[in-house]
């Protein structure tokens, strides 16, 4: 990924910020974006990296556009797009409201779809460029109590691989990775909200067939993989990052 300009979505939370870590070890041009302040702290704590930091709602396109703006006069156009930001509401369909349908359709489909448009012109001018989403477990198999969020992840699932049968003969590959229960902050908000929170830790636990949950870093390996030139012939394809959830 040297002197690749790498637009990231969701840096400030667990898995973003083990991407940042990972593309600055290999020297490439970052812009890192989140909703939150704290995308900022990355300019410190990787100081010696080329890195800039934007705010705003990958949700909305006028906050995109401002991103791409910023990142591009900082760098040049993305040649690669890790669109990890994402939200989550835990509820059965029949306690969802249309609001938290809509918040988290747009947290994780609308935002995929947003920025991979606006990536998109620069890629096929270039005939050349990745677009790597973070999809679920929830991809693919239906969960309890996440009616809007398998929905949206689903969604995301099926425009990968519409994108990459539309562009993959223009040199644009497009895939996902699909993580079980990640240590994240993400994770140990939902655990809070149960009534038995460390009962819920083991349930979520014992569900992956490893007896564990994944490490930010290895869910951010397998983004970084695919976004590189060593995935050059896969396109299309959700890798699963899940202990073998799925598998069992």
């Amino acid at each position: 990924m040297k002197d690749c300009v790498v637009l990231v979505t969701g840096a400030a939370g667990g898995v973003g910020k083990e991407v940042i870590r990972q593309l600055a070890e290999n020297d490439a041009k970052i812009i890192a974006t989140d909703i939150a302040d704290q995308v900022h702290d990355l300019n410190r704590e990787f100081s010696g990296a080329r890195i800039t930091t934007i705010t705003g709602d990958v949700s909305k396109s006028v906050d995109v556009d401002k991103i791409f703006g910023a990142g591009e006069d900082k760098f040049g156009a993305v040649q690669a797009l890790i669109s990890n930001a994402g939200y989550m509401i835990a509820k059965a369909l029949h306690e969802t409201s249309e609001q938290d349908w809509d918040a988290v359709l747009a947290g994780n489909a609308k935002s995929f779809f947003l920025t991979a448009k606006r990536a998109l012109p620069n890629m096929l001018a270039a005939k050349k460029g990745s677009i790597t989403a973070t999809g679920s477990i929830s991809s693919v198999v239906g969960l309890p109590s996440q009616a809007a969020y398998c929905a949206s992840k689903g969604a995301v699932l099926q425009l990968v691989r519409q994108l990459a049968v539309e562009y993959a003969g223009s040199g644009v590959r497009v895939n996902a990775v699909g993580p079980g229960a990640i240590n994240t902050p993400f994770l140990t908000r939902y655990l809070n909200g149960l009534p038995d929170p460390k009962a819920g830790a083991d349930a979520v636990k014992a569900a992956h067939p490893m007896k564990r949950w994944a490490e930010p870093d290895e869910v951010a390996k397998a983004l970084v993989f695919l976004a590189s030139d060593d995935a050059a012939f896969i396109t299309g394809h959700i890798l699963m990052v899940d202990g073998g959830y799925v598998a069992g």
